[in-house]
């Protein structure tokens, strides 16, 4: 015959035992609920409290049998038996809102649950119900996200990888330009010096000639003097004149070899530096660079990342945080937190396009008004008309619509400004004082591109 299940029920946890170990005083409890209620006091009974004697109690190993049968029967009992209280064998028609778990009307008045709230298993079945509803949406919704991320992420894999040989090619390619540029010059310069090796080898060999046929000359006079002296007093005195005008008349070339030898010093000195500074008229140095990771899908950037045009044909290009998704835009790679920066923007016949500059947080995945107070210091020109876009928009009254367009910011003094290119005059200035880095910022809805223009590279010579 088996034992009532209260029989069966430590007094600590009020469940069926679990793993019980027996005490000297004869009670018996979980092993865990009997440490932990040692953990925070006396090493006693908490019925009889008294003392124990033993720090790890003997296990109860009948009481464990009996506990595991009774378990085991519950489980497989019939669904209705596993409606009544296991304690007090009880219908189940309430649910513990504190503990959430189901209670019979006697385990209402206990003491483990007098003081928590209650309600019947149907409106509670309900409300958990609902509750499981909205976490199954919850992590559904989690579970879609995740798939999402994970094809973003293999979309993601394969972009860097085209991203990677994209780069390398066009680092390659700019590096055959300079080879070029440098193999070119390295002709130029050897060319030069084996021309001026002809050049010098033709004036000496010339000079030689000439030393040939003066010592011709002069051996001859030698021989004639020489028969003279031979001759007696009266022939001598007779040929006297007119052999010391022969004499007299004998010119030596000019003994004088400075400056026939190859000019070294022209050809070797500061060859690096000559080269490089000679090289700065077929390299461009551009103050602004477009940042691909930023551009819309339908904005095509050049190889050089100087230009930009928008195409019908969206490129295949990954969703990723920094791009914008819903406007034709792109923003540069520098960010500008300090100083004086200027560039210069052609735009041609390029009909719609805003210029200007952004704060870096402004939002990527939604469409917002370019005002200032969205973070926006920009000229819209649309429709023919130019406009500086304020809050509202302020329309430009001006002679013509400038061709190239400078963007200049002074963010310490809190302005950016924008100037005709063609006569420098001011179109438009903002004031505003920043709280965060910009970037600067081009959109446009127009196959006609718009370009930053380079400038021209100074070098300045400092001397120690």
């Amino acid at each position: 015959m088996m034992l009532p299940e209260e029989d069966l029920t430590c007094p600590v946890c009020c469940d069926i035992f679990t793993d019980p170990v027996l005490l000297s005083c004869s009670h018996s409890f979980c092993r865990s609920c009997l440490q932990k209620c040692w953990d925070t006091g006396l090493r006693e009974c908490p019925v009889c409290r008294k003392r124990a004697s033993k720090v790890n109690p003997p296990s109860n190993l009948a009481l464990k049998n009996l506990c595991e049968a009774v378990l085991q029967a519950r489980n497989l009992a019939p669904v209705e038996d596993k409606m009544a209280c296991d304690v007090h064998g009880e219908k189940l028609k309430l649910y513990c809102l504190t503990d959430k778990q189901p209670i019979c009307v006697v385990c209402q008045s206990s003491k483990l649950h007098r003081s928590h709230e209650c309600s019947p298993v149907e409106e509670a079945a309900l409300d958990c119900k609902d509750e499981l509803q909205l976490a199954l949406k919850s992590l559904q919704d989690k579970l879609d996200n995740l798939k999402r991320i994970k094809k973003t992420s293999a979309d993601v894999l394969s972009y860097i990888k085209t991203q990677a040989l994209e780069t390398q090619k066009r680092i390659k390619k700019q590096f055959e330009q300079l080879h070029h540029l440098l193999y070119d010059e390295e002709s130029v310069r050897l060319a030069a010096v084996k021309k001026e090796e002809e050049e010098r080898i033709i004036a000496m060999k010339d000079k030689v000639k000439e030393l040939s046929a003066e010592m011709v000359s002069l051996a001859e006079t030698i021989s004639i003097l020489q028969r003279e002296l031979k001759e007696d007093s009266m022939v001598l005195l007779m040929n006297f004149k007119e052999n010391q005008e022969r004499s007299n008349s004998v010119h030596l070339c000019s003994e004088n070899m400075s400056g026939v030898l190859t000019d070294m010093t022209k050809h070797l000195c500061n060859l690096k530096y000559r080269v490089w500074e000679k090289m700065l008229d077929h390299i461009d140095y551009t103050p602004v660079t477009l940042d691909p990771n930023t551009a819309h899908p339908c904005l095509i950037l050049s190889e050089d990342l100087t230009s930009l045009y928008y195409s019908k044909q969206p490129s295949c290009c990954p969703d990723n945080p920094e791009r914008f998704h819903i406007s034709a835009e792109v923003v540069g790679m520098t960010v500008l937190g300090s100083g004086s920066h200027h560039w210069v923007v052609e735009t041609g016949s390029n009909e719609d396009w805003l210029l200007g500059l952004a704060s870096v947080s402004i939002p990527r995945n939604a469409e917002i008004a370019a005002r200032p107070e969205n973070g926006f210091w920009t000229l819209c020109f649309r429709d023919r008309e130019l406009k500086a876009m304020t809050s509202p928009p302020t329309l430009l009254t001006i002679p013509k619509i400038p061709q190239q367009v400078k963007v200049q910011l002074d963010y310490n003094k809190g302005i950016v400004s924008f100037f005709d290119c063609a006569d420098d005059t001011l179109i438009y200035a903002f004031t505003h004082t920043f709280t965060e880095t910009l970037l600067p910022y081009f959109y446009t809805q127009s196959s006609q591109p718009l370009k930053i223009l380079p400038e021209k590279v100074l070098i300045t010579m400092l001397r120690q």
